[in-house]
This record gives structure tokens, sequence and C-alpha cells, in this order.
């Protein structure tokens, strides 16, 4: 409504009714970087399945496809009751890197509630100006791997974000700015990423990020930015043709103890340790790391461990289980159990310990790593 009264919407007057459920867009706002689209939907979309005063949309937007869309990673949604239907918003950010001066976004409304229909539009997305603050300054982290190159702020109404390059040694870890604060102590905080591009070049990984971020101030000289990164260690793995092993982590220092394999039937047990946690466990951390065993320990045939997606990595249909359910032997000693069902909801064949590989992941069981905050000025 702000945004409307500022005149800083793109009024649309676009409708369409599939299957009795009318869908009307009333407004679009663009700044480069947040995009919100208006509209309504008449209450022919309450003979669907949703709980009285519920409104879900299924909508691809541009060219995506599914969950696939780009657009769909930072999605948020809001509906209002009013008369003869309901109001909503979308709000999204913009993502990708380059923008065409005329850029209309495709919008694709597959079911409503689950009254299914195809309801499309064309979207003309007119970019409102937006101020650019250069920024263009950098900060090594030499002891994490990680340089961090400040681009520029950019601030429209609606929203600002900040622009900058990550470059790191290692591909997978998951390398962000956590919060900022300025001179006079104001907290700045950031939305979730949208990475514009990403490259390998001699000195590392490249990554340039854009975020949306808090206001900031009028003028401001200068911004602390504490950065943190979710280290990505690589997966353990060991044959089950033995009755122990222990497996160790490259870079976190842990290690999974593997006491004893049993195979009872269709069932397969772990005993187990998981050694260099901090001492003195809480329950909320206990029971964190319980639910994280149950989907990290993974079985796979050996046969089939090259058929596994790195990027979807679950196991092979019939040849793997990934779920197993996790028993606690002693806390205090993160000694656990876990028990396959070899003829659960995942149903491995022709199942035998000598050509089973347990795979493990490491990464779930540590903290974000806080890195050193850092200072750099701002011109405005």
């Amino acid at each position: 409504m702000e945004l409307a009264h500022q005149q800083a919407v793109t009024e649309l007057d676009q409708s369409m009714t599939k299957n009795g459920v009318t869908v009307k867009l009333t407004s679009a706002y663009f700044d480069g970087v947040a995009v919100s689209i208006t509209g309504f939907v008449d209450d022919g979309v309450e003979k669907g399945q949703n709980e009285p005063g519920e409104v879900s949309f299924d909508v691809n937007y541009g060219d995506g496809q599914g969950d696939r869309d780009a657009w769909l990673s930072d999605r948020s949604s809001t509906v209002k009751k009013v008369k003869g239907g309901y109001d909503f918003q979308w709000k999204m950010n913009y993502p990708y890197e380059t923008i065409d001066e005329n850029e209309i976004l495709p919008v694709t409304i597959h079911s409503i509630n689950g009254v299914k229909g195809e309801w499309t539009f064309d979207v003309p997305l007119q970019q409102e100006e937006i101020m650019r603050t250069a920024l263009d300054q950098s900060h090594e982290s030499k002891q994490d791997g990680v340089t961090f190159h400040l681009k520029e702020i950019l601030t429209g109404k609606a929203s600002s974000s900040l622009v900058y390059e990550t470059v790191q040694k290692y591909k997978d870890d998951d390398v962000r700015i956590k919060k900022a604060r300025d001179e006079d102590g104001k907290v700045y905080g950031f939305g979730n990423p949208t990475v514009l591009s990403e490259s390998q070049e001699e000195d590392g990984y490249h990554r340039t990020i854009r975020v949306e971020m808090t206001k900031p101030a009028s003028a401001i000289d200068s911004l602390t930015f504490y950065p943190q990164v979710d280290v990505a260690d690589p997966k353990m793995e060991q044959l089950l043709d033995q009755d122990g092993f222990t497996l160790k982590s490259e870079r976190l220092g842990l290690k999974l103890q593997v006491n004893e394999i049993t195979e009872r039937g269709n069932q397969v047990v772990l005993d187990y340790k998981l050694l260099g946690l901090p001492a003195d466990l809480s329950k909320d951390r206990l029971e964190l790391l319980e639910n994280n065993l149950q989907y990290e320990l993974l079985l796979v045939d050996q046969d089939y461990l090259d058929k596994i997606d790195p990027d979807n990595p679950f196991p092979p249909k019939h040849h793997g289980i990934r779920k197993n359910t996790v028993k606690t032997i002693e806390g205090k000693t993160a000694h656990f159990q876990s028990t396959f069902e070899l003829d659960g909801e995942e149903p491995f064949k022709d199942f035998t310990l000598e050509n089973t590989v347990l795979q493990f992941d490491f990464s779930s069981f540590v903290s974000a790593k806080e890195l050193k905050p850092f200072d750099i000025s701002v011109n405005n």
C-alpha cells in the first residue's frame, strides 16, 4: 500500500477464469532486487482441498519448471480474506545478475487449493531507480582460506541488498555474511542469498552473491561484517565386511567409531560412538544429533556407488537405505545404535554385509564457524 502511494508500482488489470476460479493480478513492483506481485482470487477457490481461509498456489515464474524454478528459492506469500475472495501478495528476489530493459515475467499458476487449471499471465517488471553505493574493498581471512570482496549496496524504495564475492579454497563450503553493524551500533540482518555467478579460477572458487539486507541508515561511514562458514567435509565410506572400524573426518576433528555390526533377520544394527564432540552434550544438542544420525548413515550396494547423483544423493532404489532408527545408549559418551530395516520403506534387495558400504557425512554434526569480523569504509 505504501509503495502504491509512492506511485512505485505498475498497475495491472489481468484476469483469467479456469474451472470456476477467477484470478486477477493487480500490481507489480520491481526495484532491481525485490519483486512484489499482488492479486485477487475469488471465493470459487473454496471448493478446493484447503481448510477454510487457506489459499495455496502451485505456481512457476519465468521459464522455470517445477521445484527447480529459480524464482521459488526465496519466495514468500501472504493472503488476506476480503469480500468475495482473497487478496494475495507474492514477494521474491530477482534471481539473475542481468536485467532486460523491458523485463516481462511469465507467470503460470498450475493449481489453486488443488483446483487444476493453467492461469497464465505476462507481468511487466518496470525497474524502479535504485541508489548504488560502491564499496569495492576486500578482506582476506588467511587462516580459513576465504577472501571477501565487497562490491556495492543497492537501495530501492522497498528493499536494500549487498553484493559481494567470495574466493574460497573449498568449493562446497557455505561462506556467508551473518550480520553487519555500523559505527552507531545499528545491526543489519541479511536474507537468503542469491548466487549470481560461480567459477573456478587459479586462486580458488569464486562466487558472487546478492543478498537482501536491512535498509542502511542515510549516512554511515563504516560497516563491520560478521562472516561465518559451514564446512563441507568430504563423505567417508567403509565396506561392512569387518566387525569394527573407525572413520575420520578430514577437516572437523571428528571420528565415527563403529564397535559392532549385527545382522538380525531383516535388520542391520550398527553400534557406534561419535568422537570429538564437545563434552557435556545438552539435551537439545543430543536430540539434534539423534535426528541427524537418522539420515547421515547411508548403506549402499558397492556396485551402485557410482549411480548416486552428488547433487541429489539418494541411494539407488532397492540398493541402499538412507533412513534408520536411532537409539541413544549413553548420551555423555555419544554412544548410539542405528537400526536399518532391510524390508522397510526402502527395501534393500540381495543385501550382504560383504558387499555393502557405509557412507557417513560429518558436516551436519558441527555448528557454523564464526570467522573474524572485519571493517570496511562506506562512501555515500
